[in-house]
């Protein structure tokens, strides 16, 4: 039986993109809309933050231990200790009020994210990938909320959601050269009356997402199936992650004001959350193969 706990009283405006760092037994998440990037040390209850000049889309941890931070217009590195931001690689959007949105490292140490076209329902954005000399790369385009970011535990497949489609694709992905193969379509979330928000997957290839309109956490087996429902406390829970010494619990980050459509004035909108009691167990997060 599950249960669900929240971790800290911090509450985040747009709570986005929780990483577990396996070596510092720490989690890392954002809130987007303040700008701010944040680290809980779950044994000792520490909490750490950094202030950034844009929206954050999304973060990964690297092997030189910084952190790579998907910016507004590109591509950044976070120092840790000294907090100075350096950028890697920029991106050039089709219009005005675009931004890097939700990302992940593929299982060769690239970092694959995708756009958020803001206040419209216009698809101009683009799906990115940049390797650590900053070649940055256009995977896919025509998109308008890129989301559920994320591979396959072999590497082999890379799922992607445009979040206004309510479909989550899955595409052919090769890890020696980073191409991807022509998509289909993997899951219609429609059916659960919600959009898929971030995602991550277990170690036995189950894909869970946020459906970040009905406060609910989904999990879908290697063939599309569904295969259960967690109800979350809250009602827009936006991006899952697995953690904790043995890797067996789910953190949820969630909404109080996003700043572009969602708000939720219940007062745990916001939190981190922690759910207990999976069965199952996520994978290390692949760290970007930077060259510090």
């Amino acid at each position: 039986m599950t249960r669900i706990e929240i971790v800290t009283p911090v509450r985040d405006q747009l709570g986005e993109c929780p990483l577990w760092d396996d070596q510092a037994q720490a989690l890392y998440w954002i809130d987007s809309h303040a700008q701010l990037v944040r680290r809980l040390e779950p044994e000792s209850g520490a909490l750490r933050e950094w202030q950034l000049p844009t929206a954050i889309g999304s973060i990964a941890l690297c092997e030189s231990g910084r952190l790579l931070a998907a910016l507004a217009d590109g591509f950044s590195y976070l120092d840790l200790d000294s907090g100075a931001v350096t950028p890697l690689a920029g991106v050039t959007h089709a219009a005005e009020r675009i931004r890097l949105n939700d990302g992940r490292c593929d299982r060769a140490g690239r970092f694959v994210a995708g756009s958020l076209v803001l206040g419209r329902n216009e698809p101009l954005g683009a799906l990115y990938q940049v390797d650590a000399r900053g070649r940055v790369q256009v995977l896919e385009q025509g998109i308008a909320i890129a989301n559920a970011t994320c591979f396959s535990p072999d590497g082999q497949w890379l799922y992607f959601t445009d979040s206004r489609t309510r479909k989550i694709r899955r595409y052919p992905y090769d890890l020696a050269t980073g191409r991807v193969g022509t998509p289909t379509v993997w899951v219609d979330t429609a059916a659960l009356n919600s959009a898929a928000d971030g995602a991550t997957v277990d170690r036995e290839g189950g894909l869970w997402t946020a459906l970040v309109e009905t406060g609910q956490m989904a999990r879908f087996l290697p063939d599309g199936r569904l295969d259960r429902l967690i109800d979350m406390p809250v009602r827009h829970v936006t991006c899952p992650c697995f953690g904790g010494p043995d890797l067996d619990v789910l953190y949820v980050t969630s909404i109080s004001h996003s700043g572009n459509a969602l708000k939720d004035e219940h007062p745990d909108a916001g939190a981190l959350f922690a759910v207990h009691g999976t069965g199952v167990r996520g994978l290390r997060e692949v760290r970007f193969a930077d060259q510090a």
